[in-house]
């Protein structure tokens, strides 16, 4: 009798749970016509929403076009090898990251909006309020399968204490995620933790000593399931086993970059007489790219079906030496024409771009039951501040990758009337979830996609 491998079934071993890939031997059989064959398998909705701060500068990042003739801008270049996978979309709108009687403070509005449609309310003390985020409203709905609900990851440290915008408190520019109005929830920073959280789980009794001491022998991930993989691979076939073998090697890989980056950092704070707390790498580039695969990996592994990416906190001012850029980004946001300062900002949003198309790349080559990942795949790329001189909040920097299961036709503009909200998107996104809500943040309906 053909009993299928679970899709649950994981590897274990001392503080380990390392989850398995999709395989062959998952699949289940079905008869058909008096005959026993392979089952469709079902393929979840995976949601990403990605957060970039500062704004663009617009005029030349905006893309153009009707239908599917888009032509690109300079700035989105990088993207053109993805064009057909991409929904661009023109004139969204969140009229709650504006003003509205409560003066300056675009920036943290702007974080605080961009995924909850909320205004939130202006405070510089703990008594903070927003609304809960799509993505925790997606993760009450198609998240539960799954070992969490959601993830968060970021770039830079944030605090929810003390003032960061205007007489705004910064939670609101440091979160985009909240579990409820009076919730934001706190990026992961560091790839070491993100890792340890996904895969080295003690048991349920295990007290916080005996977790340290645990995690102080740290070796591999794969040290710890030697033995269950070698019982493992008696089940499966060789295709299967050259999948197992190849998934392995590339959770290795990821470990041996996480470690390079750990012994960087461990080498610039020597002679400082610092301790060495798992930090984050000093390479940005390098730390954007080892979130993305913990991201990647999360999904293939179904660990999670929706995640946030902060690539940094809004009103960051982080330079980008490595782009001839010394000054920081938001400073020069706010250019009043420098030729100068403009000429930075172009280069940060191309090299954003680029970070964009890497991402499409990573989900697009990542195949789950031999369909790439970015076919059931939504990534919502963006923010709530259009121009960053400016600070408008209408005609908003927003792409949506992905073809979610066949939901999205993408590969075209979709032009929406003036003034209409961003949250009638993520209605729309409730709907392709399975949710009967009325409304969302100030929808006013459905967007039609």
């Amino acid at each position: 009798m053909h009993r299928p491998l679970s899709r649950r079934t994981v590897l274990r071993g001392l503080g380990t749970a390392l989850a398995l890939p999709w395989l062959e031997a998952m699949t289940p059989l079905q008869r058909v016509g008096g005959r026993l064959m392979a089952a469709e398998p079902l393929r979840p909705l995976r949601h990403a929403f990605v957060f970039f701060p500062n704004g663009t500068h617009h005029d030349e990042w905006a893309p153009t076009g009707e239908g599917t003739e888009v032509a690109l801008s300079p700035l989105l270049a990088p993207l053109e090898r993805h064009k057909g996978s991409i929904t661009f979309l023109r004139g969204l709108t969140h009229r709650n990251a504006r003003a509205l009687g409560d003066g300056p403070g675009d920036h943290a509005r702007s974080a605080a909006a961009w995924l909850t449609g909320a205004h939130p309310f202006k405070t510089p003390g703990t008594d903070i309020r927003c609304g809960m985020s799509i993505d925790q409203r997606l993760a009450e709905l198609n998240g539960r399968q799954s070992f969490f609900p959601s993830i968060q990851l970021g770039i830079e440290h944030g605090r929810r204490s003390g003032q960061c915008d205007s007489g705004y408190a910064c939670a609101y520019s440091n979160h985009i995620s909240w579990a409820d109005p009076y919730t934001p929830l706190t990026p992961e920073v560091s790839p070491r933790q993100f890792l340890d959280r996904l895969f080295l789980r003690g048991p349920a009794s295990e007290t916080e000593r005996a977790r340290a001491e645990r995690l102080a022998r740290r070796r591999s991930i794969l040290d710890f399931v030697q033995e269950d993989v070698r019982r493992l691979e008696g089940r499966l076939g060789v295709r299967d086993r050259r999948k197992v073998d190849a998934y392995l090697s590339a959770v290795r890989d990821l470990e041996r970059r996480i470690e390079q980056s750990e012994r960087a950092v461990a080498l610039e704070a020597e002679g400082s007489g610092l301790g060495i707390p798992e930090q984050a790498p000093n390479s940005y580039d390098e730390h954007v790219s080892l979130q993305i695969e913990l991201m990647i990996l999360a999904f293939r592994l179904d660990l999670t079906r929706v995640a946030t990416f902060m690539l940094a906190n809004e009103g960051s001012n982080r330079s980008y030496p490595f782009l001839d850029v010394n000054e920081g980004h938001h400073s020069l946001s706010h250019h009043r024409g420098d030729e100068r300062k403009i000429d930075e900002i172009r280069r940060i949003n191309l090299y954003q771009s680029e970070i964009l198309a890497r991402l499409i790349d990573r989900f697009a080559e990542t195949e789950e039951e031999g369909v790439p990942l970015l076919d059931s795949s939504l990534i919502l790329w963006g923010t709530a501040i259009r121009d960053g001189n400016r600070h408008d909040h209408h005609d908003l920097p927003m792409l949506l990758a992905g073809r979610g299961g066949g939901r999205v036709a993408p590969g075209r503009i979709v032009h929406t009337p003036k003034e209409t909200p961003a949250s009638n998107l993520f209605l729309r996104m409730i709907e392709w979830s399975g949710g009967g809500d009325a409304a969302f943040g100030d929808s006013t309906g459905a967007l039609a996609l």
